[in-house]
């Protein structure tokens, strides 16, 4: 993969930097690891929200009681409340 450059105002980039330098990462490979966060807690969210959709359908409740043994305690007073 080809290296190029992005243009940071300069505190941004220390911050950046120790950031990586706690992590034993060089500020490239902490970006990469930022950026895979981010597209996995958009992904999570995207789930998430799908998931909240389908609870909300009749009989998914008691669908997903016998196939996963009840919904656990939080969610069963989510669930009631909704």
């Amino acid at each position: 993969m080809a290296d190029t450059s992005v243009r940071m105002d300069a505190s941004t980039r220390d911050r950046l930097k120790q950031l990586a330098a706690k992590r034993g990462m060089s500020l490239a490979t902490y970006l990469d690891e930022l950026s895979r966060h981010a597209e996995n807690e958009e992904l999570l969210a995207h789930a998430s929200a799908a998931f909240d959709e389908a609870v909300q359908r009749p009989g998914f409740a008691a669908a997903f009681d016998d196939a996963f043994g009840g919904l656990p305690e939080s969610g069963r007073r989510g669930h009631q409340a909704a």
